[in-house]
């Protein structure tokens, strides 16, 4: 009860205002934040039912509360830079530091009417190794989607590296993300989001050694300021957290002029 009210409170403060890797669950859409704006992004993520234990020196994952602050701001139509703040609240109720992350983003703008939206995004940055045994990471992600009427797709290739850590020498593996979402009302999307981590990219690990995650998910449009989305994640490999209750907050600032 003490994780799930910590997981309210961080909420509510943000509407006034894998090993250990459920921090920032999210399918990218192509879209950049607009010139001038800053968006700020409160990341609120519960591990129902995962890892139990201390493995190779990583807390355990159950019962865990991951606190994201995500600060991103656009500099032009091609280009915008996001900076992370990773937090966890652990089971015993402790708050950690775990790490920072900076992703530089670039996209292709809608002016050039292409038939689907691509961006590219990286993110490089440290985490530190009670939470995930690679601490310096690289990870380069496409984006590609598309709205179909009321239909909206998105496809994140992703590929990660670890700099220092275990899995260092294991070249780059390979992460994929896809979102479908509905419009159900003009200011409600309903969804499924996947989350996948199969191993290198060229020698995927077993299918039971993948981590793979079926997220039902909703979108709500509270005003063009506002970014809201709710989903609960169930994990179907032994290698993934078998249940995470994720939402994410957002606001624009400086964003009445666009």
């Amino acid at each position: 009860m003490h994780h799930l009210n910590a997981f309210v409170i961080g909420l509510g403060f943000a509407a006034c205002v894998q090993a250990q890797g459920n921090y920032e669950v999210q399918v990218y859409a192509s879209q950049l934040t607009p010139i001038g704006v800053t968006m700020v992004e409160l990341h609120s993520n519960i591990t129902a039912k995962g890892t139990r234990g201390v493995m190779d020196g990583v807390l355990p994952t159950n019962r865990a509360v991951h606190e994201t602050v995500e600060i991103t701001h656009g500099f032009n139509e091609w280009f915008e830079t996001g900076f992370y703040q990773f937090t966890s609240i652990q089971a015993d109720g402790s708050w950690k530091w775990v790490g920072t992350h900076i992703r530089p983003r670039i996209s292709l703008p809608e002016k050039y009417h292409l038939p689907v939206g691509l961006s590219l995004s990286t993110e490089f940055g440290y985490q530190r190794p009670n939470f995930d045994g690679d601490t310096w990471t690289w990870e380069i992600r496409p984006i590609i989607d598309k709205q179909i009427g009321r239909l909206y797709l998105a496809f994140n290739p992703t590929f990660e590296k670890s700099f220092h850590g275990p899995n260092k020498d294991a070249g780059y593996e390979f992460s994929p993300n896809i979102k479908f979402a509905y419009d159900v009302h003009r200011k409600v999307a309903v969804g499924l989001e996947y989350y996948g981590a199969y191993g290198p990219a060229f020698s995927w690990d077993r299918p039971r050694d993948t981590e793979q995650m079926f997220l039902p998910a909703i979108d709500v449009d509270f005003g063009k300021n506002w970014e809201f989305n709710f989903g609960v994640g169930v994990g179907v490999t032994q290698a993934t957290d078998h249940l995470l209750i994720k939402a994410i907050v957002g606001y624009r600032f400086n964003n009445n002029k666009n």
